[in-house]
Order: structure tokens, then sequence, then C-alpha cells
């Protein structure tokens, strides 16, 4: 049976008369890479700054290694690495001087894997910290927590700031930290990112997840392009329930399928004479777009 490491029911969060966290439940399982998905605003910090006790949840409950967020916040801060979306240093310590500290403070010592990710993420660690742009300042964060023997790793927005070069270098420590049996949480709103690197996501929308699960379990619920030349007119394809967003040139047509529905449309095509198809599986933008096109839309969602 597979263990929980984080453990959240129906949290809430008030600040005042704002509810920013209406209903998170969510499970972040042993050894894999979570994904917490949702533009900004819609709560994903706000998530992650309870579950590290630096907020008091209003409602619901919240638990790491079997541990209370709120009351045994020490504990738990012993056993994780955390990396925010923007990272703060001391002006007058050089780059190396915060990483060293970084892990005093959590009883790690400066290693060969410090330094061997200083070099990947090509970092001059000799300037101040008062020089660095926003990027270098993530990178003296993620090489301190990569560095980090811990059993749970939390990034939110965690390669903001990073050119793409740097953005791959951080995927690839993520997935060396699967394959090492690491949890990790990772808030994001690069959607490839979370693509490539994440087991399950979760999907917050308002304060509110509203879809958790595997990509593939969800790529079921999202819709598959098609690009079709067929024999005979098309028309009887355009009428179908599970087609969308129809588009016919003669005997040429693009749509969309919704995916539970792909098989029926496709023996909805084969009396018409297929010449030619092309079909293109729903990726996590189309999925994501979906969910937040749903009940007001990402506009309602960003505000």
């Amino acid at each position: 049976m597979t263990e929980p490491i984080v453990v959240i029911e129906h949290l809430q969060k008030h600040f005042g008369k704002f509810q920013a966290l209406k209903d998170i439940t969510m499970t972040v399982n042993a050894g894999e890479v979570f994904g917490f998905i949702g533009p900004n605003g819609a709560g994903k910090s706000t998530t992650i700054r309870t579950l590290l006790g630096i907020l008091k949840k209003s409602g619901g409950s919240a638990t790491i290694f079997g541990q209370d967020v709120w009351h045994e916040a020490v504990a738990i801060h012993k056993r994780l690495a955390y990396v925010p979306g923007d990272v703060t240093l001391w002006p007058n310590l050089s780059g190396g001087e915060a990483i060293d500290l970084f892990l005093r403070l959590n009883d790690q010592a400066h290693s060969p894997r410090t330094d061997a990710l200083i070099a990947k993420f090509d970092l001059d660690v000799r300037k101040k910290a008062r020089t660095y742009s926003k990027g270098n300042r993530q990178k003296v964060a993620l090489i301190a927590a990569l560095s980090t023997d811990a059993d749970l790793y939390i990034f939110d927005e965690p390669t903001s700031g990073l050119d793409p070069l740097m953005e791959e270098v951080f995927q690839q420590e993520v997935l060396g930290l699967k394959a090492a049996g690491k949890s990790v949480l990772l808030s994001s709103h690069i959607l490839s990112e979370v693509e490539r690197m994440c087991d399950r996501i979760a999907i917050i929308r308002e304060g509110t997840i509203i879809e958790t699960g595997t990509l593939d379990a969800m790529r079921q619920l999202s819709r598959t392009q098609i690009r079709v030349t067929t024999q005979q007119p098309l028309d009887a394809i355009a009428a179908l329930p599970a087609v969308h967003s129809f588009k016919a040139t003669g005997t040429k047509a693009t749509f969309a399928v919704d995916s539970e529905a792909l098989g029926d449309v496709m023996r909805a095509l084969t009396p018409l004479g297929i010449t030619a198809l092309q079909s293109t599986p729903p990726t996590l933008e189309d999925l994501f777009l979906r969910y937040y096109n749903q009940e007001g839309g990402a506009d309602d969602a960003t505000r």
C-alpha cells in the first residue's frame, strides 16, 4: 500500500472576508512527484505556506509525515526542503556563503553534491547576493534544497527567472529525486514542466481543487485533435455529439473529439473511405484550458 506523506482534507484559509482557500483536498504519496497547477492567484502558494506552517488554516486539516503542519512545524521542517518562487537572500553574503548557511540551518553540510550542483547550475558563488539577478537567487535556493537529504521536497514556482537551459537542469534533478524514491510537491504554471515530471496532478481554481489524478486518466476526459481526408462528404461527422470545433473544406476536415468517444467517431469515419488521418493526443495544456473554461473560465480564476 502506498504511504501518504502529505494529506490535506477540506483545507480552508480566510483573509478577513476573502476566502483564499475554499476546499483543498489532496494527498502526496511516498516516492511520487505531485504536480499542483493553476494560474497566479488560484491559491497554490497559500496552500503551500499553510503546509509549511507559515499560515494558520481557517478550517479542514493538513498533515505531513502524519504530523499537524501548524503544531509540529519544527519537526516537519527537519525532514523537508523548500524553494519559493521569489528568493530573498542576505545582500552582503556571497552566493556560496548563502548556500552554506541554508544548509547549516537544516543541519546539513556542504558536500561534493553541492559542488556538482553549483557547476550544473553555472552559478558564480563568489559574487555578493546583492548583485544577483532573480534567476541567480533561485539557483542559490535550488542548490541548497537539492543538496539536502530530505524526505519531502516542496517547490513553489521554482524555475521562475531561470533560462530554458537551467529549467532543463532542474527537471533532470527532480527526476533524479524521483528515481531515488523521494517525494516532491511541485507547484507550477509551466505545464510542460509538470507534464514531463509528475506522476499525478491536482488542478486548483479559485481556491478549490477541481480535479486530481494521473495525466493518463485525465487525458481520457480531454479531447483529441483529428485531421482527416475521406472519399465521401463528412457532414454526418459534424453532427456527432462528441465532435467539437468542426471545420471542413470538401472532403477534408479538422475537429476535436472527446477522447472517451474516439472509437465511436472512428467507426463513423471508416465507411466514408479514409484516405489520410492524423490524430494528436491531448496535452496537459489542452486539459488545463478545458477545465478552466468550464463554469466561468480562466479570467474569473485569475482576478
